[in-house]
């Protein structure tokens, strides 16, 4: 297969193995991050360094892209946390320019670049839909953002353009693993304690891995997972509980 395709995040640990996949495939793979050392080491991207949080990333992202995007993509993680009393409010603000920002201006700078079949992407996460106590910034923004692409997918669904929100929950991450560890070091207790409680939230009982996340984003790449235009994609290992 052959045609373009646009990764925000490229240096994350999904982003990474989602360009390589990617490239794989034939594909002209434009890597955006804000790490260009990071973006030097995916072979066969073309390396944009830009931050979505800026608007000036608008115009960046737009000069790197040639032609038609058959697959738009934001994986980008939040640098928030804390419960809704511990939390600094500006920080809100701040995850919300990452995600809500970030994806508006990735939709800015590919708009022009999308035709009828192409895709667009966001990552967003379970806690949008299944709050906890602790976790104020990813469960607020996270559920934003799952509003915000029901509205794209809205507007450019008319438009032949197959609008997706990926939900993959805690992932097998060095950044989970990280923050599992002050997630310890905070209670006082052992990693593989903390970590064995991310596994068994899931019905699975284990953590998605980032092979599997990335798998999915391609799978639709293919013509049937138009049918799932509009929709949120769960791929969490049965870590969300309720109904939706």
């Amino acid at each position: 297969m052959t045609g373009q395709a646009v990764v925000v995040g490229a240096s994350g640990a999904v982003g990474s193995v989602l360009c390589r996949r990617l490239v794989a495939r034939g594909m002209r793979v434009v890597g955006v991050a804000r790490n260009t050392e990071a973006l030097a080491d995916l072979d066969g991207v073309v390396a944009c360094p830009a931050d979505v949080t800026h608007n000036d990333s608008i115009e960046v992202i737009r000069g790197a892209v040639e032609g038609p995007v058959d697959l738009a993509v934001i994986a980008v993680g939040l640098p928030v946390r804390g419960s809704v009393e511990t939390i600094d409010p500006d920080l809100l603000a701040v995850g919300a320019n990452v995600k809500l920002g970030g994806t508006t201006r990735l939709l800015h700078a590919v708009r022009d670049s999308l035709v009828d079949g192409s895709r667009f992407v966001a990552f967003a996460g379970t806690l949008g839909l299944e709050p906890r106590a602790h976790e104020a910034g990813p469960g607020a923004i996270n559920a934003g953002l799952i509003n915000l692409m029901k509205q794209i997918s809205l507007l450019y669904g008319p438009k032949g353009v197959r609008v997706h929100t990926v939900v993959p929950g805690p992932a097998d991450t060095p950044r989970l693993r990280r923050i599992a560890e002050a997630v310890s070091s905070e209670r006082g207790v052992d990693f593989d304690e903390v970590w064995l409680e991310y596994a068994a939230h899931n019905s699975l009982g284990r953590l998605p891995t980032v092979e599997e996340i990335a798998w999915a984003v391609e799978m639709l790449l293919e013509p049937e997972a138009a049918i799932m235009h509009g929709s949120v994609l769960h791929l969490d290992a049965g870590g969300l509980h309720g109904m939706s």
